[in-house]
């Protein structure tokens, strides 16, 4: 009756993690039409480089849809090259990671596959980010022949791209503009903004406060998050060395049973195997904590970095933006140093011409100023969302991973407690049977406890080690068991002459 009564106000019942895992998912799976595979290794004379297919089907696999389809050849120089001109067109966007170069190792099949994976990933995460829909680049990354994509690529050497924030409220969707960069004056303009840069006379903006907020939130996050990554790392490895302390284990615990020829022997060889079992089960949960929840964090690390990246982009475009407005105040003064003089009329009319160019410039980089701030901002509060989230599901499946493990251990040592608990020994600390077997031959068992009941003379044998009198000495009885099924006496082997042990009875001399 409880249970029955649901009010607008009652709460619904907690769902298990494992319900909640299974709903989450991640933005680039929206993007599984985007393909990365088929690594192939070229030579060409001394350089030696991987290729691999990307391919881009329509959504959902929709074949009526054939102009959406390519497949193309990329290296990872041309990855990389992506990755860079994405960061030009967008600047303040949170570009997704690249797999970091290794300079060893490159062609391992392992190493191989994992970078394959990371590309796929990376592609997916550019396809399905807000910030990066419509970009140039992109599109000739994916679609290009090599002989388009290679003119492209080498190309873009001195053009940059410049779009205002005005045609960019007016037409979004508008590409941007390709204008063409002397070399002098980029030089120029990297020589203002180093000494804008030195003097820290930097524009301020309404904003600031708030951008030196986040900065100490991403450093701070950096730092905790490394830290927790750092421990995550020790973890697995432990987990790697209990694996192999568990082999280590179960060896000499077989090899001990298999010392003993009786009940206890088997016994002590049935954990052996368990604990060859639990080696193999540890070794697999190192493996899924290492893919569940030490790459996670690695790749949060990634991403914090790419925020850095983001917020360096900004501060760039506000250094462009004060250098520019030192060069509208330069020119101004010089200006009016030439209107008060009399015969610089051609220099005014020059340096006129001049101030106007710089305003126009000025003004472009205020609104390039403030256009990444925007967008900085956005990427920042998304950043933080989908963190949020990432961090609890890794968390979740973290602790779902450690309490499947450890409920699997727990069973598989319980099952060995019935099976020493089946071996029992007399009050000499004999082994005299398995219960098991004699609670299945009820009859069998009970003639053999008559059999040693009806031996109320017979004494008791224990073995001693050597002892510093030889002349007690007597043949060894080989075995833990004195007594057989039938009541007899074991027949004495040879005894060893380096070793001596002793053989008493309980009940006195005869």
């Amino acid at each position: 009756m409880m249970a029955g009564n649901v009010g607008p106000n009652s709460k619904p019942p907690p769902q298990s993690p494992q319900v909640v895992m299974e709903r989450r998912s991640k933005p680039e799976d929206a993007a599984t039409h985007i393909t990365v595979s088929d690594p192939v290794q070229h030579s060409e004379g001394v350089n030696k480089y991987t290729s691999y297919r990307v391919d881009v089907r329509s959504p959902g696999n929709d074949m009526s849809q054939t102009q959406a389809f390519s497949a193309v050849l990329r290296r990872y120089s041309d990855f990389l090259w992506l990755y860079e001109r994405l960061h030009e067109e967008r600047p303040g966007t949170i570009v997704p990671p690249l797999p970091e170069k290794k300079p060893t190792g490159r062609f391992n099949p392992k190493f191989v596959e994992d970078r394959r994976r990371s590309l796929e990933r990376f592609l997916r995460r550019v396809a399905v980010h807000p910030e990066l829909q419509g970009c140039s680049s992109l599109d000739n990354f994916l679609r290009a022949d090599d002989v388009t994509f290679q003119a492209t690529k080498h190309s873009k050497a001195n053009v940059v791209l410049q779009q205002s924030s005005m045609m960019a409220s007016m037409n979004p969707s508008a590409p941007p503009q390709l204008v063409q960069k002397p070399k002098k004056e980029g030089f120029k303009r990297w020589f203002a903004e180093t000494k804008t840069s030195i003097s820290g006379d930097l524009v301020r903006s309404p904003d600031d406060e708030l951008f030196e907020e986040i900065q100490r939130y991403v450093h701070g996050l950096d730092a905790q998050m490394k830290n927790v990554s750092t421990q995550a790392s020790g973890l697995v490895r432990k987990g790697k060395e209990i694996a192999n302390g568990l082999f280590e284990f179960g060896l000499a615990f077989n090899l001990l049973g298999q010392s003993e020829a009786d009940a206890l022997g088997d016994a002590l060889s049935k954990v052996g195997e368990t604990a060859d079992r639990l080696s193999v089960l540890s070794a697999e949960h190192a493996d899924r904590e290492a893919s569940g929840f030490e790459d996670p964090l690695v790749d949060m690390i990634k991403m914090i970095h790419s925020v850095k990246i983001a917020l360096q982009k900004r501060h760039e475009k506000r250094l462009t933006y004060s250098t520019c407005l030192q060069e509208v105040d330069s020119k101004q003064h010089s200006l009016a140093k030439y209107r008060a003089q009399i015969g610089m009329e051609a220099k005014a009319y020059g340096t006129e011409m001049s101030l106007r160019k710089a305003q126009e410039n000025a003004e472009l980089a205020r609104d390039e100023f403030a256009t990444v701030s925007q967008r900085v901002l956005r990427e920042v509060d998304r950043f933080k969302r989908e963190t949020a989230q990432d961090m609890r599901q890794t968390v979740l499946e973290y602790i779902q991973l450690q309490v499947e493990y450890n409920k699997k251990m727990e069973q598989i040592w319980a099952s060995l407690i019935p099976q020493l608990e089946r071996v029992q020994l007399d009050n000499n600390a004999n082994v005299v049977g398995d219960t098991a077997t004699s609670g299945d031959d009820e009859h069998g068992g009970a003639s053999s406890m008559q059999q040693q009941q009806q031996q109320p003379n017979q004494p008791a044998i224990h073995s001693q080690p050597m002892v510093p009198n030889p002349q007690q000495a007597m043949p060894p009885q080989m075995g833990s068991q004195f007594y057989s099924q039938s009541s007899q006496m074991m027949q004495p082997p040879t005894q060893d002459p380096g070793m001596f042990s002793v053989q008493y009875r309980t009940d006195g001399p005869p």
